[in-house]
């Protein structure tokens, strides 16, 4: 829902060059975008989590895996991502439409002192949350795989071992969706809010904005891998594939 909000905003604001449009699309449709990305992020994260607990903890449901504790976690989430975002909206609304200038590229034109300053405080706080889950991702994975390696050292031939080996082949396949996503544009985001200032040639100011913009698909790219991860992670899901399979062969 939230991809699609963004889309069509986005292409009416490349597609007009009306300021009414512009500014529409920087105080819901860039908003709507954040919020897609950064709760992909944090639930993949929460994926990670949940597979690593599982090996660890194979014989028993942790509490945070119990039905009613992802329930308030999924609840949380979405409190502390929605608040910073209206946040944003309220000061965005409140901007005195005489003083604000748009700027040609991103929405920095619109922006007064004080939403500039929330706007930088939110690329920050959003870019640690982002290493955040990035080096636990990594961390887990390289947990998964060394108690692989001593569950085929110890007992090669245990059963147990193909279940290590599937759940190392998903948490390959959630890091390797994630780098493809999301590392490229909190690469080029971070820099680009501090280096672009500092740009005078117009035309290097444009390449950067392009590069940006291209690391800024990738992350939409996210929405369409989305499916592959819940084949790969549900078997509830590829359980009813197959029968659905099953059942058209007949």
């Amino acid at each position: 829902m939230f991809v699609c909000l963004c889309l069509i905003l986005r292409i009416a604001k490349y597609a007009s060059t009306s300021v009414e449009i512009q500014r529409i699309y920087c105080n819901f449709g860039a908003p709507a975008a954040y919020l897609n990305m950064y709760s992909s992020i944090l639930f993949m994260g929460y994926i990670a989590a949940n597979r690593y607990m599982r090996i660890v903890r194979s014989l028993e449901t942790h509490l945070l895996q119990k039905v009613c504790s992802t329930r308030y976690i999924c609840i949380m989430t979405w409190a502390v991502l929605l608040g910073p975002i209206f946040a944003y909206i309220v000061v965005f609304v409140n901007t005195d439409e005489q003083t604000s200038a748009h700027s040609g590229f991103d929405c920095d034109g619109f922006h007064n002192n004080l939403l500039r300053q929330i706007y930088l405080a939110l690329q920050i706080i959003s870019f640690t949350m982002f290493l955040f889950v990035l080096v636990f991702l990594i961390l887990f994975y390289w947990l998964n795989v060394q108690k692989l390696r001593q569950a085929q050292r110890t007992m090669p031939d245990h059963p147990g071992n193909v279940k290590l080996s599937k759940s190392k082949r998903n948490m390959q396949v959630l890091v390797v969706v994630f780098c493809v996503c999301f590392v490229p544009y909190h690469l080029m985001r971070l820099p680009y809010e501090f280096i672009r200032p500092l740009l005078h040639d117009c035309t290097a100011a444009q390449i950067l904005y392009i590069l940006k913009e291209l690391t800024v698909l990738l992350t939409v790219l996210n929405a369409c891998l989305d499916p592959l991860i819940y084949f790969v992670f549900c078997k509830t899901f590829r359980a009813q594939l197959n029968l659905q399979r099953f059942r058209q062969s007949e």
